[in-house]
């Protein structure tokens, strides 16, 4: 058995992994990224970018079929699923060959094969080596000083509802669909399920959500849930909260799906072509290894410190697989962390507090920081900013005025606790939010700053100054 000895092992080739890479090499590291499927990992094959691919053909419908809104006409609007699904993968195919050439640029070793880590042996004294079996069955061992494990996360599955590919499906099936269903109906409504509900009505399917909360993305700001179950609703998507699923009673058919519910008591019976199964992700933690190490789980997922150590300290995990923010970009954040911790140099501590959470529906909603009822939990008296997109000239122009911006701050401290947006495109405008909080601005100072006219960004300035009562345009 080949061993050879480098400075860094990558186990997985996401974002998270990927990112942690590059940066190691930066930093004059010699790396190995092991990827058993395909470089890039879920949000590039599987999630992130897929989806938004949908969506924005999704979004591009909406606009055409509303076209006359804006004074044209437009005739024999038909939508072509084996066209957008081609579009999809295009955009998939050409980040991928970037990303191979960024490895290339930063001599990044990529290895496909399937990593596990071993415990202390002939070849090392601590756990940490990797057992590298190559597709052509060749094991090599890897003697990485450092170890970061990127290995990512998976669809949650319910027993009794398992995907099939046919009528019950996780997201990963979803993208495989050559046909669109007549009707759907997605159990769960967090991020990934919203954000398939609105793809799929604006494609002209009959959807319906189930979510066992009391309201959808429930871990977002209340104004952020009922602004979006509002616009979902109004576009005749049926949302059914406090709704728990009997995959027991359920009953998956030839021809379809019976979904055997109960809502406050009552007892209901669902019936479509497709089920969705959005309820969440789970840590990919198996055959890796970590039963060879010291290394500690903590809710399904790798417990780490702020700098991404994991209870063995030269062990780094990164991204989903440590369960603390399920986000593409909050993994790549962790990467750069690990990498500069690891080779000695002084990283700020991850704070998950910073980090921008967006949903991609039409309309969009971005937030950073803690809600109004989360700060109040917290002991905070807050004081809050709201600015409609109804009174911002921009948002008219482009047809889109449902929408807002609501801030959230201290009274006693006037600092900025958390930024919640509704509307088209915030996914776009959260970022300055987030760089406020970053700066530790209140938010007079970032009312201060001159925003063109018009612009979406106007919202931002004017929510911040109506925290003081000082917004210029309500």
């Amino acid at each position: 058995m080949e061993t050879r000895e480098i400075d860094v092992a990558v186990l997985g080739g996401g974002i998270g992994g990927y990112t942690a890479a590059i940066r190691a090499s930066q930093l004059g590291l010699k790396v190995v990224l092991i990827e058993r499927d395909k470089l890039g990992g879920t949000c590039l094959h599987r999630g992130c970018i897929p989806s938004k691919s949908l969506l924005r053909s999704a979004e591009v419908l909406d606009t055409v079929r509303r076209s006359e809104d804006f004074g044209i006409h437009a005739q024999g609007i038909t939508l072509d699923l084996r066209r957008v699904m081609e579009r999809k993968d295009q955009v998939v195919d050409q980040l991928y060959q970037g990303l191979q050439y960024l490895m290339r640029k930063h001599r990044i070793e990529v290895v496909q094969g399937h990593g596990r880590i071993n415990g202390p042996s002939i070849f090392s004294p601590r756990s940490g080596a990797v057992a590298l079996e190559h597709p052509n069955g060749e094991v090599e061992t890897l003697l990485p000083k450092h170890l970061i494990i990127a290995t990512g996360s998976r669809p949650r599955t319910l027993p009794g509802l398992e995907p099939d590919g046919r009528r019950v499906l996780t997201s990963d099936e979803a993208f495989d669909m050559t046909e669109l269903p007549r009707s759907m109906i997605i159990l769960g409504g967090g991020v990934i399920g919203v954000e398939w509900a609105s793809l799929l009505q604006d494609f002209g399917v009959e959807v319906t959500i189930i979510e066992a909360e009391d309201r959808l993305v429930p871990a977002e700001d209340a104004e952020i849930s009922q602004a979006l179950a509002r616009h979902l609703s109004g576009r005749g998507i049926k949302i059914l909260t406090k709704c728990r699923v009997d995959p027991i009673q359920s009953e998956v058919m030839e021809n379809g799906v019976r979904i055997a519910a109960v809502q406050d008591g009552q007892k209901l019976e669902l019936t479509a072509d497709k089920l969705l199964v959005a309820v969440g992700r789970q840590a990919n933690v198996e055959d890796i290894g970590i039963d060879n190490t010291d290394v500690r789980l903590m809710d399904g997922g790798i417990r780490v410190n702020e700098f991404m150590q994991t209870t063995e300290s030269h062990i780094y995990a990164v991204g989903d697989v440590n369960g603390q923010l399920l986000l593409a970009h909050a993994a790549a954040k962790q990467g750069v962390i690990a990498a500069e911790h690891l080779a000695g140099r002084s990283p700020e501590p991850f704070r998950p507090q910073l980090v921008p959470r967006c949903i991609y529906t039409r309309a969009e909603a971005a937030s950073v920081g803690l809600t109004e009822q989360r700060a109040r939990e917290q002991g905070y008296e807050v004081k809050v900013g709201k600015f409609p997109f109804s009174a911002l000239g921009k948002a008219l122009i482009l047809g889109d005025r449902d929408g807002f911006v609501k801030v959230v701050a201290d009274q006693q401290t006037n600092d900025i606790l958390g930024v919640h947006l509704f509307g088209t495109h915030v996914t776009d405008l959260i970022s300055e939010a987030a760089l406020a909080q970053l700066l530790d601005a209140t938010p007079w100072e970032v009312g201060q700053a001159v925003h063109p006219h018009p612009s979406l960004s106007e919202a931002i300035g004017e929510a911040m100054l109506a925290v003081d009562g000082l917004s210029l345009n309500l």
